[in-house]
């Protein structure tokens, strides 16, 4: 198969309407061909007039670890052009970094979760390019989680850098896809195209939406495999709470919790007595860690890790944003009074619990503190979500 850089590069046709014309690159690490080419140095040497480049969270070199840790612009070493961070001082491209170029291609791995960054970064960028007349391409790639949609809609007003829009949390989009759906949400006037991938097939096994041709790149520090890829749309929870997602260690946000101050083995024993339709699709193991920085640094932790892998995978039945839902109401159960979620300023929020802002609102906080609160409580307000959303961007899928 086929990405949109590997496409774009192949075919003279395609990069036609990009001759005379000033081009900039949205990129990261894991912008890279087939070969492994970045795409930067792949589109120059193609002969494309790359005047300047953006990088979004975690900057263009990925090397910033955490979250709310900025990068600044810079001016490329080897090429001489700008490099803006939309992760920095601003978050939204201003008028002086548009001007910089007509065409702007977004090239990001994304992991098909409403809170990675860089879903907001592309509504940022295509409401900017709208104000001041460019043009936006999608060079695609794909949703390495795949199809499946989960999680509650954020609600109108809980929006943020972590919530571009009324979206639920595991969104089924490509990057491309998104960009449609965004300039149909937000009714936005933009030369807008997707340089389609070719071959992608999302229901495939044993990828399911990952191809096994392609080599994994972290997109960014954390996202080291495809297992935290699957796992993400739940784990990325565990950033707003007090127990550990694993930050500190070689395999972060593929653990449910990780704490020093809890019986990992008790915790799983209640989530299997509370609601084991929800723990299928993967498997789980008592796991033991102690992270070299982040929540609980140099202390030892007890808790579970995930494995949404190999033959213990099962892409229809894994239900990452229950499960970890799940594993917070069953540390509430055991602990009633555990001081569970984590008050901080999360990706430039300061008013709202870092839960809330991940999930978009209240409702799944309010669920696990509920000690009368059932499954199908959750279920029935998720459900409902799932199945809107799954309407309405049938008619946005290209692949």
């Amino acid at each position: 198969m086929k990405f949109g850089i590997d496409r774009l590069l192949a075919d003279p046709a395609l990069r036609q309407p990009l001759e005379g014309r000033r081009v900039s690159l949205i990129a990261h690490p894991a912008s890279v061909t087939e070969g492994l080419v970045h795409s930067l140095d792949a589109l120059i040497a193609a002969g494309v007039n790359v005047t300047s480049a953006f990088g979004p969270q975690h900057g263009l070199k990925g090397d910033k670890q955490d979250n709310m840790v900025e990068t600044l612009d810079e001016t490329d070493a080897v090429y001489g052009i700008p490099v803006f961070s939309l992760y920095g001082e601003v978050r939204r491209p201003t008028a002086a970094m548009m001007a910089t170029a007509d065409v702007f291609l977004f090239d990001l791995q994304d992991l098909g979760c409403r809170i990675y960054t860089f879903v907001t970064t592309l509504l940022y960028l295509l409401e900017e390019a709208a104000r001041e007349g460019k043009s936006v391409w999608v060079l695609d790639r794909p949703n390495p989680a795949g199809r499946p949609v989960e999680g509650t809609t954020l609600i109108e007003g809980q929006e943020s850098f972590v919530g571009a829009g009324p979206m639920p949390m595991r969104h089924g989009l490509t990057l491309g896809e998104m960009g449609h759906w965004f300039i149909r949400e937000f009714n936005l006037d933009v030369d807008y195209r997707v340089i389609a991938m070719e071959g992608w097939q999302p229901d495939a096994a044993p990828g399911f939406g990952w191809p096994e041709d392609r080599i994994w790149i972290n997109p960014s520090p954390n996202a080291a495999n495809l297992n935290m890829a699957r796992a993400y749309a739940g784990t990325v929870m565990i950033e707003g709470a007090t127990v550990s997602e694993g930050r500190g260690t070689t395999r972060p946000l593929e653990v449910l919790f990780g704490a020093p101050d809890i019986d990992a083995k008790a915790v799983l024993a209640e989530m299997q007595a509370f609601a084991p339709q929800w723990l299928t699709g993967c498997a789980l193991r008592e796991c033991w860690f102690e992270p070299t920085f982040h929540k609980h640094a140099g202390t030892l932790c007890n808790g579970i890790m995930i494995h949404a892998e190999g033959g213990l995978y099962d892409h229809h039945a894994f239900q990452p944003w229950r499960l970890q839902a799940l594993a917070f109401k069953a540390i509430r159960r055991l602990y009633p009074d555990y001081s569970l979620w984590r008050d901080f300023p999360y990706e430039y929020e300061f008013d709202r619990l870092a839960i809330d802002v991940i999930n978009g609102g209240p409702a799944l906080r309010e669920w696990v503190d509920n000690p009368a609160s059932l499954p199908g409580d959750l279920d029935t307000i998720a459900g409902a979500d799932e199945a809107t959303w799954q309407a309405e961007i049938a008619d946005l899928l290209l692949y």
